[in-house]
Parts: C-alpha cells; sequence; structure tokens
C-alpha cells in the first residue's frame, strides 16, 4: 500500500472516532436526567453505595437496603414502590 492510501486511511478511522465521541454527548446528558434512589434495589444489583464492608455496585446484601442506589430516572425515585415503602432521594434506615 502506498503511505498517502494509508494516511487516508487512517484519516478516516480518525474521523469516524471523532464521530463517535461527538455522538455519545448526548449519552451524558442523558445520565444528567439520573438521580439516585436509596431502597429499591434488590440484593447485588445496586448501582453503589451499600455501607460499611461493601466495595461499590452490586455489593448490596439485602433486598430494598436504604443505603444502597440505584440510578432511576430524576422525579421517578420516589413514586418507585418497594415492599417495604417507596424509594428515597436520601438514605434511609432499613
Amino acid at each position: 500500500m502506498k503511505i498517502a492510501t494509508i494516511a487516508r486511511i487512517t484519516g478516516i478511522a480518525v474521523s469516524a472516532a471523532l464521530a463517535a465521541g461527538v455522538t455519545s454527548a448526548p449519552a451524558s446528558a442523558q445520565k444528567a436526567e439520573m438521580e439516585k434512589c436509596y431502597g429499591i434495589a434488590k440484593a447485588g444489583q445496586n448501582d453503589c453505595s451499600a455501607g460499611p464492608g461493601t466495595s461499590c455496585a452490586g455489593t448490596s446484601t439485602r433486598d430494598y437496603q436504604g443505603n444502597a442506589w440505584k440510578l432511576v430516572k430524576k422525579g421517578s425515585c420516589e413514586k418507585i414502590k418497594t415492599p417495604k415503602g417507596n424509594g428515597s432521594l436520601k438514605p434511609i434506615n432499613r
């Protein structure tokens, strides 16, 4: 292959990678529309924060653990019902 051809292919690849980065920007904007909701995760299905002795995601030990959260659509947390009560925007004692 000629060097000019390799340079064109590399340029196309770089352009495609940059375009992919631009299209992922709305995904990060969507994350801004999420909120932490405590007390709604099943055991081992939390997104993070599950209290002392846990490392983070997937480490809750009980269903609906009050100090473990999942990300949910902003404005929906407190409407989520569990057998132990509704979700909370702050850690709860459960």
